[in-house]
């Protein structure tokens, strides 16, 4: 077996997404980002990000972020850029970020 399948240089990656997948009972006192698809989510966007190619990008499932309430919730490293991922827009400023490295601000979780 291979030691090195990617043929990387050196460990970790240029960014690191993490989306949430708790989940709660339904009827809890608080919403989980698994109840609301944040699972079938993630595999879609893996999907999509494999056909874009970046190499050194890496997504994945996360215990809970806290954040369920803007859930779906996602955050990328190293820019600790938190997203609610709601709606297309802000799914494709996610990817856009996870690419790029480009953040569009306006695109970004704020607390209700």
């Amino acid at each position: 077996m291979k030691t090195n399948p990617k043929n990387r240089e050196e460990p970790g990656f240029a960014r690191h997404a993490f989306v949430c997948g708790h989940e709660r009972a339904e009827g809890a006192s608080r919403p989980s980002c698994f109840n609301r698809g944040s699972l079938d989510l993630l595999r879609e966007l893996k999907s999509i990000l494999r056909d874009r190619s970046p190499v050194d990008v890496r997504l994945q499932k996360a215990g809970c972020l806290d954040h369920c309430e803007q859930g779906p919730s996602c955050v990328v490293y190293p820019e600790s850029v938190w997203y609610s991922l709601r709606d297309e827009e802000s799914i494709e400023a996610m990817m856009k970020h996870l690419t790029t490295g480009e953040v569009d601000a306006s695109k970004t979780m704020k607390m209700e």
